[in-house]
């Protein structure tokens, strides 16, 4: 259930520090995302494709949507016509396919790269010598990736009540988007989008750098 209140002290809260907030609205209904919209809202985070098509097509056509889930490739196709920024990018295929996808529907579509940063294993994404790679291939190929666009990073720090830890992998990925900035995008305005920081940490990530923060128990309540 969405409270205003809680909408207003977030907004409150990010006023100067030139984040975005993104509203992940995973799981809930539409009306939840409607109700947010109507304060103003207009960024929104999904994390399953078939969830997300099904809502785009009910929702306002001004939404942005951002789709912050694992994306398989063969799946790309279906959010290709409308994504506002894909997440999660931790594979050469996967930027290709999107690349390719954005040629069949006449757009350009711009994503992020996933880096681990995080101790547990379980999450997704590249280390350093990784992203290197994929920018190195990137590079190669540039002239045949004409409709992907890479625009930043994303990364999740540790699910840890340990706040020194959280800022420490927070740096570790903001020098990573320096490094591929500076190595990579140097004068590219485009590459400025640096993901980091959820509900609950993303004090410490704009501390650190986030341009954008994913927020949703804060904004929605918690999951069933």
């Amino acid at each position: 259930m969405i409270t205003a209140e809680a909408f207003r002290q977030l907004t409150l809260s990010l006023q100067g520090t030139q984040t975005t907030l993104i509203a992940v609205s995973k799981l809930k209904p539409a009306s939840d995302i409607e109700a947010l919209y109507h304060l103003g809202q207009r960024d929104f985070g999904e994390n399953y494709v078939q969830e997300l098509v099904e809502k785009q097509a009910q929702l306002p056509a001004d939404i942005r949507w951002h789709f912050i889930g694992h994306l398989q490739s063969n799946k790309v196709k279906y959010l290709a016509p409308f994504v506002h920024l894909i997440y999660g990018v931790d594979s050469f295929r996967l930027l290709s396919e999107i690349s390719k996808q954005g040629e069949k529907c006449g757009r350009q579509i711009p994503c992020l790269l996933q880096l681990h940063i995080a101790s547990e294993e379980t999450k997704f994404g590249m280390d350093e010598k990784e992203m290197i790679e994929l920018l190195e291939h990137y590079e190669a190929q540039r002239a045949q990736l004409g409709h992907v666009r890479i625009d930043g990073l994303m990364g999740m720090a540790s699910f840890t009540a340990d706040e020194e830890q959280i800022a420490a992998e927070f740096r570790n990925l903001r020098a990573m988007f320096e490094l591929a900035r500076q190595s990579y995008f140097l004068g590219q305005e485009h590459f400025r989008v640096l993901s980091m920081g959820m509900s609950g940490d993303y004090k410490i990530a704009i501390a650190e750098g986030s341009t954008h923060v994913r927020i949703g128990s804060l904004l929605f309540g918690q999951r069933r």
